[in-house]
């Protein structure tokens, strides 16, 4: 059955703004061109967009930059702000930006494996209402918090997980409390990361695929045909707790000790690092893995690089025997420290130990691809408010 008017409308105006949002300012011709609309249905939706303060003139096209058809419209970036939160077990970075994903102001704060539950979500709390006052937003419309540990697929809440701090589950409710108006969605970091390499880093070409995280600890994101799949309980990629060959043991429901992080965790791979005599630093709260990793990258340590690629491969070869993923990418601050040289060394051993095609690639966002996933699904999820039919 054909749309009524004002479904059509609806329509018309959604994809308008999803364009607006994806391309940035647009002309009224060059909507017409991408929607495929005539002139006077673009027209009225401009009309209709401005008269509902989601779209404003945001500058003039063309060589002549003057007449109605030059004018560039764009979304208005302060209808609503935004912040995003990396959660960790050590400290909290937070962000705030506006609808348009610019970011305003930033602020971390670290946070103490002695300091109490109570004192350590102030301290989360504190740190999210200053960095909103500093961005001169009034009110915080969506705010996207990624954590480690699982999130409940039915419930969207951070499940209790042994190991991880209580704070991490109750920041979620203060936050809620303290910002009664604004809509607060947590989601596994490692599931954000993956999301903002396909958006904007090194999956931008690729609707399948398997982030492997190396950062303090282990981990992975499965995206499937363009849909990133999250398990029965939350769980799909707590590749930690795989048992692998090579450990001292196996891992338990407790911990993942004798898993796949016992090879692949910061301090497996800094144990590693000292058997070939590689030395480095970490700097600020950098995992040592990615301080040692660069080093070896830029010092060409063969025989470390080449003891780290091994145990990669006996997890990568796991996920694409399962999964057939087609392209696994190498994420967190790990494997952006090893870059190219130690995916391509990965990349050739998956080759020997598995049938099934795989490219390995490095992640291009690192450590930060938490943040920015976060700030992403804000993003998203403000839209989808704002921009659905009144």
């Amino acid at each position: 059955m054909p749309a009524s008017p004002s479904t059509a409308r609806a329509i018309n105006d959604r994809l308008a703004l999803r364009l607006l949002q994806q391309e940035g300012p647009l002309t009224a011709g060059q909507l017409k061109q991408l929607t495929g609309l005539s002139r006077p249905t673009v027209a009225d939706l401009v009309e209709r967009l401005i008269a509902g303060d989601l779209i404003e003139v945001v500058g003039e096209s063309g060589e002549q930059r003057r007449g109605p058809n030059a004018k560039l419209y764009g979304i208005v970036a302060d209808l609503a702000h935004l912040a995003a939160l990396d959660v960790r077990t050590e400290g909290v970075s937070v962000l705030v930006s506006d609808l348009l994903g610019r970011v305003l102001a930033e602020a971390s704060v670290p946070i103490g494996d002695d300091t109490g539950t109570g004192p350590a979500v102030e301290q989360a709390v504190t740190l999210v209402e200053r960095t909103a006052k500093e961005a001169g937003a009034d009110r915080l419309h969506t705010v996207g918090i990624g954590a480690p540990g699982l999130v409940d697929p039915a419930t969207g809440e951070l499940r209790d997980s042994t190991g991880l701090p209580e704070w991490h589950r109750r920041l979620v409710a203060a936050l809620q409390e303290r910002l009664p108006e604004a809509r607060v969605h947590v989601e596994n970091e490692t599931n954000l990361a993956a999301l903002a390499e396909q958006r904007e880093g090194a999956a931008r070409d690729r609707d399948t695929f398997v982030l492997l995280w190396l950062g303090h600890g282990t981990g992975a994101a499965v995206v499937l045909d363009g849909s990133l799949r999250r398990g029965a309980s939350g769980g799909t990629g707590e590749i930690g707790f795989l048992p692998v060959p090579g450990t001292r043991g196996l891992p338990s429901a407790t911990g993942c000790d004798g898993g796949f992080h016992s090879l692949a965790g910061s301090a497996a791979i800094a144990e590693l690092a000292a058997e070939y005599g590689v030395v480095g630093a970490a700097s600020g709260a950098e995992p040592v893995a990615a301080a040692l990793v660069a080093r070896a990258v830029a010092e060409g340590a063969d025989g470390f690089l080449g003891a780290l690629a091994d145990r990669l491969a006996v997890g990568v070869s796991s996920v694409v025997a399962v999964l057939d993923p087609g392209c696994v990418v190498l994420g967190g601050e790990v494997g952006q420290a090893g870059g190219e040289e130690l995916a391509a060394r990965v990349e050739r051993r998956v080759r020997r130990m598995s049938p099934l095609p795989t490219e390995v690639r490095p992640g291009v966002l690192g450590g930060g691809a938490v943040l920015r996933g976060a700030l992403l699904t804000a993003r998203d999820r403000a839209q989808d408010d704002l921009f659905a039919p009144r």
